[in-house]
């Protein structure tokens, strides 16, 4: 236990947790999204629910962690180039975020059909559920190994996984109002999910893309939005202005 307390050990927990923090926002979007299309009394517990699930994975695989290396070994290859378990993982993992991704998309911008219907949003908790637990395994196993690669301890890794999820617990609910308020926002949010699931496609296929290029693009594209939205509240809309000036 007195080996865990080090300094070294407590700058890999700072770095690993602010790490988890920023790879499990997109895990928290594409929750709120998926929970958005619940009755409101559920959205909450979905939300919770969703990232306990995400905690338990990312600990599971933690602990089995030489099986989650081992899915690192070419399994067979395709024109000269081997896939992995993980890169499989990754590549299904991308094309379903991308298929769902302009599917929410398509539900947005052309009237929100799909799934309409009390029974159906009843129905819908499991459904849920079920997409939430097939992310989280492909946001888990990178998570995991990016993680391997910047501890020593397995102690260590948990802890920050766990601190990781408790404060994406504390922010998840205001994440999710965020972008139900603002329709604009979530199509944005949408397209962050559509891009991410192209990069872990590419990276399935062994064209690492640097997340570096990748978040800082989503960094920029958030903060000309949120200018867009400071700047809608501060001018009158042009209806308002065409009855002002017939007033005049």
């Amino acid at each position: 236990m007195d080996s865990l307390l080090t300094y070294e050990n407590l700058i890999a927990f700072l770095t690993l947790s602010s790490l988890e923090i920023v790879l499990g926002i997109d895990n928290v979007v594409f929750i709120s999204i998926l929970t958005g299309k619940l009755p409101l009394e559920l959205q909450a517990k979905a939300r919770r629910t969703g990232l306990v699930l995400a905690m338990g994975m990312r600990i599971a695989l933690l602990l089995a962690i030489g099986w989650v290396m081992s899915l690192t070994e070419p399994l067979f290859s395709v024109v000269e180039h081997p896939f992995s378990g993980r890169d499989l993982i990754l590549v299904l993992g991308g094309l379903f975020l991308v298929g769902k991704a302009t599917w929410e998309i398509h539900d947005k911008l052309e009237g929100g059909t799909h799934g309409e219907g009390g029974g159906a949003r009843k129905a819908g908790y499991a459904a849920v559920l079920a997409q939430i637990v097939m992310l989280d395994i492909v946001f888990s196993l990178d998570s995991v190994i990016t993680a391997v690669g910047m501890a020593k301890h397995i102690g260590v890794m948990i802890a920050a996984v766990i601190a990781a999820v408790l404060v994406m617990l504390v922010f998840a609910g205001r994440i999710s109002n965020f972008i139900e308020h603002h329709p604009t926002m979530k199509v944005l949010a949408l397209s962050f999910l559509l891009l991410i699931g192209v990069v872990l496609i590419a990276d399935g296929f062994g064209q690492h893309i640097s997340k570096g290029y990748i978040y800082t693009a989503m960094a920029f594209s958030l903060f000309v939005e949120i200018l867009n939205l400071r700047l809608r509240k501060t001018t009158k809309p042009p209806v308002e202005l065409h009855q002002s000036y017939v007033e005049k």
